[in-house]
């Protein structure tokens, strides 16, 4: 799991720099180990092509997956993968009976576009907030 994140989120458009290879380890241990963890992949031909990463959370609307990553091998983007891949985890989600699949993402990113055209919207009074401390 943590090469495919690496290999996916450190060219463009993300460039993260994932070349601490402990604190890459520690993040995919923290996101996809945690209380009531739900985490899916997607194999072709025996190779792990996409992961989905996150949890099952409640809320007072009901009970939603909550999508920490998402990500398809940047060869295999393009091609459909990624829709189908999320066709199958709603699929999935139906099933345990939970309400809703919620996510954060970048709006300047492509994956911003993936997610409306797979039938996610804005929600227009939710905003995320960060304060850097560190210099």
């Amino acid at each position: 799991m943590a090469q495919l994140y690496k290999e996916a989120f450190q060219g463009e458009p993300w460039n993260d720099d994932w070349s601490d290879t402990g604190q890459l380890n520690e993040y995919i241990k923290e996101i996809s180990c945690g209380y009531r963890a739900l985490n899916y992949g997607l194999f072709i031909n025996g190779e792990l092509t996409a992961i989905s990463v996150g949890m099952i959370r409640h809320w007072w609307e009901g009970t939603n997956y909550n999508i920490e990553e998402f990500c398809v091998a940047p060869d295999k983007r393009g091609q459909g993968i990624g829709s189908r891949f999320m066709a199958m985890i709603e699929e999935d989600i139906r099933r345990r009976g939970l309400c809703g699949i919620f996510l954060q993402t970048d709006s300047d990113k492509p994956s911003y576009g993936f997610y409306h055209k797979n039938g996610f919207f804005d929600l227009d009074a939710h905003v995320s907030l960060y304060k850097r401390l560190k210099g």
